[in-house]
């Protein structure tokens, strides 16, 4: 309630006829939680942005 009230600035009548999911979605941009990437989603950005390490060096 404290989010929802106090974070968010809900009336009460919004609060209440909010479902979790609504509620869960509005807060969490002032979550704390940081969620690492997935497995596939990391493969995903080293293929778009791979590492080259021998151009970095001056080698290639």
């Amino acid at each position: 309630m404290a989010v929802g009230f106090g974070l968010l600035r809900l009336s009460p009548s919004a609060f209440w006829a909010m479902t979790p999911i609504e509620f869960e979605r509005a807060a969490r941009p002032f979550s704390k939680r940081v969620v690492a990437p997935a497995r596939a989603d990391m493969a995903r950005l080293m293929r778009i942005f791979p590492d080259n390490l021998s151009k970095e060096a001056g080698l290639g």
